[in-house]
């Protein structure tokens, strides 16, 4: 049975696409219609009370959250390849940066973007320049995350570098463009961005 993403190109479900390209394993697209406001409708916010998107149906499981989604895949059919085992110490980094993603990068571009005024220590992100040279860090002398293998915290954490690069969230810091280019030659990132550029093309959407 083919696992059912219910999907936007120009949302978070873009990126479960590369997820199960590089699982490699058969998956459906349904469309959801977010400028008509579909995401809201009866049938979506019975699978996600939030009433947004990834929403990802393996079987009975449904699993939500683009990050959770991601761990959820990587462990059901990558275990071991794409995900550290739960004894391997590198599962700990494995983790850390998958979850620094979407607590850290995403909030502490928008307070950026947005010109928050906070005190440091009340913000789960901290300071912006903290979080950047964190994120330089985290991949520094190293092709991946996790060093010369690439997991599926690459696909979180380099999908939100992707992303925040490209549209001038953060600074493209030399060692986050180069880390970012590294990611963008993967075959199976390059399929994941066809087939989203196709349903950009097939339902005629512009940002």
């Amino acid at each position: 049975m083919a696992i059912v993403v219910y999907h936007h190109p120009f949302s978070r479900a873009a990126n479960v696409v590369w997820m199960l390209e590089e699982l490699e394993v058969p998956y459906e697209l349904r469309y959801v219609d977010l400028m008509a406001g579909q995401q809201k409708s009866p049938e979506i916010l019975a699978l996600n009370p939030m009433g947004k998107l990834p929403i990802v149906v393996d079987g009975d499981a449904v699993v939500t959250e683009s990050a959770a989604v991601a761990l959820y895949l990587a462990d059901r059919y990558a275990y071991g390849r794409l995900a550290p085992r739960v004894d391997d110490p590198a599962r700990a980094t494995y983790l850390r940066w998958s979850l620094f993603a979407p607590s850290v990068i995403e909030p502490g571009a928008m307070a950026k973007a947005a010109g928050w005024t906070y005190r440091e220590g009340q913000a789960g992100w901290g300071s912006y320049d903290a979080m950047l040279k964190t994120m330089e860090h985290a991949i520094a002398d190293r092709d991946y995350l996790l060093g010369s293998e690439f997991s599926m915290a690459d696909v979180i954490f380099g999908g939100t570098v992707r992303y925040m690069i490209g549209f001038k969230m953060i600074e493209p810091r030399a060692t986050l463009a180069a880390y970012a280019e590294r990611l963008a030659a993967r075959p199976a990132l390059k399929r994941a961005d066809a087939r989203n550029a196709a349903v950009v093309e097939e339902r005629g959407l512009r940002r």
